[in-house]
């Protein structure tokens, strides 16, 4: 009964917060961390909470895809690898160098390679509010982010073989390059249409809210598969709505995913991420921290922003990419956390993660909308 009076307790303040700082002229989603830091003092998140909540950011990636033109995601694509790319690499010169001042060698190769991915579920719900995300730079932040987490899982994967084993394990960074390009492939040129025949059989089903049903079925067994092949689950999910987005019964799965994720498990989400930031640990951060966070902010801007521009974007919407490719989350905690069972760092790197999610988190979306107000 607890559980459910806390789960009560958090969408109240996802809707009052998000209203407020609405009101104020800030993100909607800004509002509902902070509701959710609040919480978190008084509160601790639990195991079934924070399912609630993964569904939640899995949600939030496979509307982004249904909302998304495939047309669109592979017309950019030549563009978001170029973005993605350079910022990856920036991203890893800033996180290594910085470190490189504080810690040893193989951990400074970690801390570098912990910076390079990019969390776009932050940005996702902005440019939402916005209605920016189904535009040439908002397609282009979702697919470069695609690219930007595989890069870093594979900049990961080498650093992990190289410390531990003194080499590069190639067979690990062939399987993740093979698995990746598999599913990339098969969801770009044969998931719209098996989507669409999929859901032409399934209509045929006379139960309430029976393609909602098979929606999440969908959703959730392919960021499982993603997850299965090494990668994020949230890749599997953006993907899943991408080839849902194609197909005749788009319109209906999108609005009762809209409902469905909007009044329960999005706004779940956001206040978790609150409540799991520890104040304790940012206060207490040092002058490593400081910097470190302050590097993978520029890092993202410099990078993305110049591979923007590299790849034909004007200044403003560079600067708009790269403010987009800031937030970290998701992905960053779970390399730190490969990074920490593999034993070769230690665990005071959690109050460096904290305070780079933290302020990452919380920046951005003022920033994004600043800039698309000017």
């Amino acid at each position: 009964m607890e559980i459910l009076l806390l789960i009560a307790l958090m969408l109240a303040t996802a809707k009052l917060m998000g209203y407020l700082f609405e009101r104020i002229g800030q993100p909607v989603v800004l509002g509902q961390i902070f509701g959710g830091l609040l919480i978190g003092i008084f509160f601790e998140t639990n195991p079934v909470i924070g399912q609630f909540s993964n569904l939640g950011v899995l949600l939030l990636l496979f509307i982004a895809g249904l909302e998304s033109e495939l047309e669109e995601f592979k017309r950019v694509g030549k563009q978001s690898v170029i973005v993605a790319g350079t910022g990856v690499l920036v991203a890893f010169v800033f996180g290594f160098a910085v470190a490189y001042l504080f810690v040893p060698f193989h951990e400074a190769i970690l801390y570098g390679a912990i910076m390079t991915p990019t969390s776009v579920s932050i940005t996702v719900k902005v440019l939402m509010e916005l209605r920016k995300l189904n535009t040439k730079e908002g397609t282009t932040i979702l697919a470069a982010a695609v690219v930007d987490d595989v890069l870093g899982i594979l900049v990961l994967t080498v650093a992990i073989s190289m410390i531990k084993g003194g080499e590069i394990n190639y067979g690990s960074l062939v399987e993740v390059i093979v698995s990746v390009s598999l599913l990339l492939f098969f969801f770009l040129y044969f998931g719209p249409e098996l989507a669409d025949r999929a859901f032409r059989a399934i209509s045929r089903i006379d139960l309430p809210e029976a393609e909602t049903a098979f929606a999440l079925v969908f959703l959730i067994v392919f960021a499982y598969l993603a997850e299965h092949l090494n990668l994020a689950s949230i890749l599997g999910a953006y993907l899943a709505g991408l080839a849902l987005g194609q197909s005749s019964k788009k319109k209906g799965i999108m609005d009762h995913m809209n409902i469905l994720g909007y009044s329960l498990f999005i706004p779940l989400f956001f206040v978790e991420v609150g409540m799991r930031i520890e104040l304790s640990y940012i206060l207490h951060a040092g002058l490593f921290a400081g910097l470190y966070t302050v590097a993978a902010v520029l890092s993202k801007i410099l990078g993305c922003g110049l591979g923007a521009r590299l790849s034909g974007f004007d200044w403003g919407s560079s600067i708009r990419i790269g403010i987009g490719m800031i937030p970290r989350m998701g992905v960053e905690l779970a390399m730190l956390a490969v990074a920490m069972d593999s034993g070769i760092i230690g665990s005071d790197a959690l109050t460096v993660a904290i305070l780079m999610v933290f302020t990452t988190t919380v920046i951005t979306p003022p920033l994004l909308k600043w800039l698309y107000s000017r």
